[in-house]
């Protein structure tokens, strides 16, 4: 039996079982605790620690379902060796690909505000292993081809389940398509839409990376503004535009949420101008402050949106997983103009997540991934105001995984002060159609990918950074 002596403190916000569960964690990763090796039993956990009984359970518990420990009848818990095609998820650093532009370098940032970045420490890794086993086991030949163009039947099947109690979507199958992310099916959609030479309209800013797939695709843009409560109707409607792309339930990047009223007149307006609607749902499952409001989707009577939704922020970004649900008319039609592509997206991943689904594990994922970004949020929140009060003003606070701040300092000087100290956190101009026409003073923070206690000390280095600096100007 090892022998076991964590420094746990009662001060901080983070739990003892969770301090005890990290602790556990990194000494196996690291190979303080070797593969084979027993955990000490509970009672004398709980004796030498003077932990309670719940505490040491409840940190065994987390490390057995992460697959990192086992429970073996009248032997103990014992450490299973980790497998080395797949590092540990203390060590991954997962970005979906709605992320800041890539350098070339690897960051040194120990804290590294980086939207895109999820959380794997609460990854059910072993269910998720079990699921894709399950699928190269269950004797489906069609697994190791090309699959169906429009993607596995039994996903498409259980997505319009889901949708329909999660966003208040009705669709059946056929109108679904599983593309390999958001970018390539936007790239679908110009193609039977032919916009070629056409133009879009996008919220300004917005999500640049499906920006560069109009522009790519040789469609001409234009740039709607932002109100305080979402895209500019007036300005769409004097655009002349039969298609727009927006993120009405988290606009991106700035966070606000498109109102009921404001989503019936766009509805009104696709429906005189004979228009479509691209509806990104990116990341609609995490909302921490009012009630929650249907998806444009779900008040479309007219048949005039195009949903978008994708599994790198409820799940993981490596599935490569999107999906599109078309209007039915353009279900025929893109089984006539689209019907000879191959499908993008691994048939055995698709099986892997239709079964993921089926047996209740995704819901169950999803229902715990709310609990623990909403605790990182309220983290969040609650440090800005501790560290800054008035000095800092919080943009897009509702929803999502990332919140602006904004402050009256130039974006670019605080973001150098920040790395300096070893912060980093992201400027917005890149959102913009004109990057320099961009608010100079707004950061990017993402929360997904640290703890609770990195986002605490994070913030508490930014003031250093930014406040004292800013005193020692004057």
């Amino acid at each position: 039996m090892i022998e076991l002596t964590p420094l746990l403190n009662k001060q901080l916000k983070t739990p003892l079982y969770i301090q005890l569960y990290e602790y556990i964690k990194k000494e196996i990763e690291a190979g303080g605790i070797p593969a084979g090796a027993l955990l000490p039993p509970i009672r004398y956990l709980c004796e030498h620690l003077h932990l309670s009984k719940n505490t040491v359970e409840s940190a065994y518990q987390q490390l057995t379902a992460e697959g990192y420990t086992e429970s073996r009848p009248r032997i103990g818990i014992k450490v299973l060796p980790l497998e080395k095609t797949l590092m540990p998820p203390s060590q991954l650093k997962i970005h979906t690909n709605r992320e800041q532009k890539d350098t070339g370098q690897a960051s040194a940032a120990t804290y590294d505000f980086k939207y895109g970045d999820i959380d794997l420490s609460h990854f059910p890794f072993k269910t998720w292993r079990r699921c894709l086993q399950n699928a190269m086991d269950s004797g489906d030949h069609d697994l190791f081809l090309y699959g169906d163009h429009k993607g596995d039947f039994g996903l498409r099947t259980e997505l319009a389940k889901y949708l329909f109690q999660a966003r208040g979507v009705r669709c059946v199958p056929e109108q679904i398509v599983i593309c390999s992310g958001t970018q390539y099916a936007v790239g679908l959609l110009c193609q039977l839409l032919s916009m070629h030479g056409r133009l879009v309209a996008a919220e300004n800013p917005g999500y640049d990376g499906v920006r560069s797939v109009f522009l790519n695709h040789g469609c001409e843009l234009q740039p709607i503004g932002l109100e305080t409560d979402g895209i500019n109707l007036s300005q769409l409607a004097a655009s002349r535009a039969k298609l727009v792309y927006i993120t009405p339930s988290h606009q991106f990047p700035y966070g606000m949420v498109l109102p009921v009223q404001k989503r019936l007149k766009l509805l009104e307006w696709a429906s005189r101008e004979n228009a479509y609607i691209i509806e990104d749902d990116y990341d609609s499952e995490f909302r921490y402050q009012g009630r929650p409001i249907p998806s444009l989707k779900a008040l479309d009577k007219k048949e005039k949106v195009i949903y978008l939704g994708t599994f790198s922020k409820s799940f993981l970004p490596a599935a490569r997983l999107s999906y599109i649900v078309l209007p039915s008319k353009l279900a025929d039609e893109f089984q006539e103009t689209l019907g000879r592509y191959s499908q993008s997206a691994s048939p055995i991943i698709q099986k892997a997540m239709f079964l993921f689904m089926k047996e209740g594990f995704f819901e169950r994922h999803i229902r715990k991934m709310k609990k623990v970004y909403q605790e990182k949020h309220k983290t969040l929140i609650s440090a800005i105001k501790t560290h800054f009060g008035n000095d800092m003003e919080i943009i897009g606070e509702k929803a999502g995984l990332h919140i602006l701040m904004k402050t009256d300092r130039h974006a670019q000087d605080l973001i150098h002060k920040a790395e300096k100290l070893g912060v980093k956190v992201y400027p917005v101009s890149d959102f913009w159609f004109e990057p320099h026409k961009s608010s100079s003073s707004i950061v990017m923070a993402g929360f997904g990918g640290l703890s609770e206690a990195e986002i605490e000390e994070g913030i508490s280095i930014l003031r250093k950074a930014w406040l004292s600096s800013s005193k020692q100007e004057r």
